[in-house]
């Protein structure tokens, strides 16, 4: 959520930076509406000064014994006003709250222009594609023939987009989580949290996934107010909703392993092949909790320590900064982390890095206490994948096979998988 301001006093700079952003801000409404509540607050405040000044000179007639049914009367009649206008305000606060929770955040200034991914700009690439002397497989095709990866079952169960993993498949799936959480944790330097996969209203509403995305959640049906998590920076965030947090408590680094669903409503039909978009999928998720002047430098370093994942499984890669149309709802600057596919022959999004500045905290009315000024200032808040384990495991399977259709797995992951340094056709 933007902040008010932007609305009441710098509409006009507030519409051409959202232009940026391909988004159309309606001023004329926005007016009208700020206009009518203005007049409403005055008139509400006088009317209230009046009811009081009449209730004080109906407590002095009872007191004089004087006749108070003129009194009365009137007060009788600025309360009905008064319930009025009350009503009237009401009606044009949530129009003016919709409309605002409607507004995408502001890009920062260093976000390039555009309009979709063909404008984004390409940062570095990292361990260039590899070469093959054959014609390499893609990772359904892989995970078959290795009798590991039915996608049959899964729809018998569950429907499309979903999969079953079995054996040493599953198996390093499971050593990506760990792999992922050791790293982050005993060299990055964040806290592990295990979090509710159920999230209500309000938790949706502080990360921005609601209203904006309401058709992407799998809802819980029956009496309940919740939702399977898109992602684990919903519960994670919300971890400080409501909160003043100390000044030497900064900055609070959370890493976190979950489950995400999402419907991918607006997917429209793309990668329905293969694990590349699917309902349920795995996260290794990083999120920060920073001082703003400290947020854009953390950017950068939660970028860094979800490529340190990318260098250490040997995967190829390319950092693109994503230009103002390409970016989620909430983020005032993302990186996106791109893995190299040899079946597609292009990169594929393995992790998105965000600065969301106060746009989360403002929702979630997250704030830090500063020591010197005694004062309480909204938070930035970060998140980024470190990684989705899915697209990780895919990329393994792509990157390191070898012309017999075997995987042969990164050091790193070695120990993880018991020794095991292949996954080989049974």
């Amino acid at each position: 959520m933007l902040d008010p301001k932007y609305f009441r006093y710098e509409i006009c700079k507030t519409e051409e930076l959202l232009k940026k952003r391909g988004f159309k801000l309606n001023i004329s409404l926005i007016q009208s509406l700020e206009k009518k509540r203005k007049i409403l607050q005055v008139e509400i405040q006088n009317l209230r000064n009046e009811k009081n000044k009449l209730s004080q000179e109906i407590a002095l007639s009872k007191t004089l014994g004087i006749d108070q049914n003129i009194t009365l009367s009137k007060a009788q009649k600025i309360s009905t006003e008064l319930a009025l206008k009350q009503n009237t305000f009401t009606k044009i606060f949530v129009k003016l709250t919709r409309i605002y929770n409607s507004i995408p955040n502001i890009p920062h200034v260093t976000v390039p222009i555009g309009q979709n991914e063909e404008h984004n700009i390409e940062i570095r690439r990292v361990n260039y594609p590899r070469t093959f002397d054959f014609v390499p497989q893609d990772h359904t095709t892989i995970g078959k023939n290795l009798g590991m990866m039915d996608f049959e079952n899964a729809a018998k169960i569950a429907g499309s987009r979903f999969v079953v993993l079995y054996s040493k498949l599953a198996k390093l799936q499971r050593a990506l989580i760990n792999f992922m959480l050791d790293i982050h944790t005993k060299e990055h330097g964040y806290q592990e949290v295990y979090v509710p996969h159920l999230a209500n209203h309000d938790s949706l509403f502080g990360t921005g996934q609601l209203p904006k995305f309401k058709g992407d959640f799998f809802n819980i049906s029956g009496n309940y107010n919740y939702s399977l998590i898109p992602s684990a920076e919903v519960p994670v965030t919300n971890l400080v909703r409501d909160l003043i947090i100390p000044e030497e408590k900064l900055p609070i680094k959370f890493v976190s392993h979950t489950p995400c669903y999402r419907n991918e409503a607006g997917s429209y039909g793309k990668d329905l092949h293969g694990m590349i978009r699917q309902h349920q999928f795995e996260k290794v998720e990083l999120v920060r909790i920073e001082k703003p002047a400290e947020s854009y430098l953390a950017h950068e370093e939660i970028t860094l320590h979800a490529e340190a994942i990318m260098q250490l499984l040997e995967l190829p890669y390319r950092v693109v900064l994503l230009c103002s149309g390409d970016m989620g709802f909430s983020a005032a600057k993302t990186y996106d982390i791109e893995v190299w596919l040899p079946s597609q022959k292009k990169y594929r999004e393995i992790s998105s890095c965000s600065n969301f500045e106060t746009f989360q905290a403002r929702r979630m009315k997250t704030r830090y206490h500063h020591t010197q000024t005694g004062k309480n200032y909204l938070v930035h808040t970060l998140n980024g994948s470190g990684l989705a384990v899915g697209r990780t495991l895919v990329a393994i399977l792509e990157n390191h096979q070898d012309k017999f259709g075997h995987i042969h797995l990164p050091k790193v992951l070695w120990n993880y998988m018991d020794g095991e340094k292949i996954i080989s056709i049974s």
